[in-house]
């Protein structure tokens, strides 16, 4: 396997504007903050998912590096578990607590072994994307807490309809390269055309983004006395995009290499 043959791994990849995807009654008397869902809770639970991505992720960077058969595995393990994984969580917020770190522990797998591969091509290369990254999320916050980015109906749907654009895209070519053994050019981190750096700028716009939509809906949540678990969803779906958007980071930075 060749760094070719990798996609993103951002299964829930749908809108945090729970107007498309609902999530049940909420106890409109639960008001104690032990039993509501909070905008300091929500980013606590965050830092404990980021947590055991690394904490997986480093193991699996030293694995791939001493075993690269096995770190192939954990790689591909902690994609197509992410996925199934994720997909059971976005729709079913109730199993969050558990699934959310599930999902963070197969993302560190997959994060930590990819990121290796990378490295050992691009040395450097991580840690740039590392902290691109950060300095990306902080500055949405910061558009958004002081609202140069306004999250209405408009602005949604059109991130969301970006969104699935790019899922769907995700989908088919990983069943053509895992199916059929084709190639999308798109992926390879050899094509340094200005049209695949440019969708990969697009795509990276897009995951930054749905940043803002995250932070909205943990926002609304807190605001609307949303049950305790919702916490543990916030921070499943902020967690999703930081990995989405460092994995594009990732790619397009070694596309600038080239």
């Amino acid at each position: 396997m060749n760094l070719n043959n990798l996609k993103s791994s951002n299964p829930a990849m749908a809108k945090m504007d729970q107007q498309a995807v609902s999530l049940g009654p909420v106890d409109e008397f639960i008001v104690d903050d032990s039993q509501r869902m909070t905008v300091n809770g929500t980013i606590n639970k965050t830092g404990i998912l980021l947590m055991i991505v690394l904490a997986v992720g480093a193991w699996a960077w030293q694995t791939m590096l001493n075993d690269p058969g096995l770190g192939r595995t954990l790689m591909l393990t902690g994609m197509f578990g992410g996925i199934v994984v994720g997909l059971v969580v976005a729709f079913k917020p109730n199993f969050a607590p558990v699934g959310s770190m599930i999902y963070a522990g197969l993302q560190g797998l997959f994060v930590g072994a990819l990121s290796a591969m990378f490295e050992a091509r691009y040395p450097g290369l991580v840690m740039q994307a590392v902290g691109l990254t950060m300095a990306v999320m902080f500055s949405m916050l910061f558009c958004y807490r002081t609202g140069l980015i306004k999250v209405t109906e408009t602005f949604k749907k059109v991130i969301v309809f970006a969104t699935l654009g790019i899922a769907v895209f995700y989908l088919i070519s990983l069943v053509a390269s895992f199916g059929f053994g084709a190639q999308i050019s798109y992926f390879q981190t050899e094509n340094a055309s200005l049209f695949s750096i440019g969708m990969s700028v697009v795509i990276c716009a897009v995951a930054a983004l749905n940043l803002v939509l995250d932070f909205d809906f943990i926002e609304r949540g807190s605001e609307s006395n949303m049950p305790k678990h919702f916490e543990w969803y916030g921070a499943f779906g902020l967690m999703v995009t930081i990995v989405w958007l460092y994995i594009e980071l990732l790619r397009l930075l070694a596309k600038l290499r080239e």
